[in-house]
């Protein structure tokens, strides 16, 4: 058989998925996440084949695929039963802002689309250099927490608090987002949040509804600037915790209106304070 690109290939996680269908190379997928919303044609299209840390072995290995693509350590023990079954696996790990573009470079090329690929990445780029200049232009960097999950609570991981200092805000908790595991982003104690006074929270609670109203009741925070002023607000999951194009377009466009709003509502409760006083 001569040498050629995967045709057949199953995609594990949604960013595979929506890269591909960007890149214009969907007829190559044969099966995808069932959490895949991105794009919502994929779910019309495609077979649901997996979640995200368990999959149907047997119906993956019954659609013949040439090629796996998964994300991160947790799927590791997925990629050891396809492995075993005889399927090439490959797993991306990608943490960071420049890992999710050199994932989509790689991925490109693994289909023979690389100039697409590279062209993809320049779009993605500009977008981003927008976001930030704008995002420079604020009069000052609301601070922000993101919470990834609540019981135990988890702070952002590295990309998404990039994507917070791109968007032109300071993400309270950017020196635990290094850590591979998400053990290691554990808020052990909710004081530990009420020290930090962020000006705006945003939840994406991985799949599951954000509760706002759960979180402003937590003990101690309606000292928070951010419970105190009611900025707290959602970022669906699908948009800011996939590792690939979604986050680094809507998800990143989200969090600088999020702060753009805030900083507008924030000068206006200044503007009426001041007011106040003067009267």
């Amino acid at each position: 058989m001569p040498a050629r690109y995967p045709e057949r290939i199953v995609c594990l996680t949604e960013e595979s998925t929506e890269t591909l269908y960007l890149l214009g190379e969907e007829r190559r997928i044969v099966g995808i996440s069932g959490y895949t919303v991105r794009p919502p044609r994929a779910r019309r299209e495609k077979p649901r084949v997996s979640a995200f840390l368990s999959a149907k072995t047997d119906k993956i290995v019954a659609l013949k695929p040439d090629l796996v693509i998964g994300f991160s350590d947790l799927q590791a023990d997925i990629a050891r039963d396809l492995t075993k079954a005889g399927l090439n696996v490959l797993i991306f790990n990608q943490r960071s802002v420049d890992e999710i573009l050199s994932m989509i470079l790689a991925l490109s090329s693994l289909v023979g689309a690389a100039d697409r690929g590279r062209e993809l990445i320049r779009q993605l780029e500009a977008g981003l250099a927008e976001i930030r200049d704008a995002g420079r232009r604020f009069p000052r960097k609301p601070r922000v927490y993101f919470e990834e999950w609540d019981e135990p609570m988890i702070s952002g991981i590295r990309w998404v608090s990039e994507l917070i200092e791109i968007a032109g805000g300071e993400d309270v908790f950017s020196e635990r987002s290094h850590s591979q595991a998400a053990s290691g982003r554990i808020v052990a104690e909710a004081r530990l949040v009420v020290e930090k006074q962020p000006d705006v929270i945003l939840g994406s609670w991985c799949g599951k509804k954000f509760r706002p109203e759960r979180v402003a009741a937590r003990a101690g925070w309606a000292e928070i600037p951010a419970v105190r002023d009611g900025e707290l607000h959602e970022i669906k999951s699908a948009d800011i915790l996939q590792p690939g194009p979604a986050a680094l377009t809507d998800g990143v466009r989200r969090i600088y209106a999020i702060l753009t709003d805030y900083l507008r509502r924030s000068s206006g409760r200044a503007s009426g304070t001041r007011a106040r006083a003067a009267g």
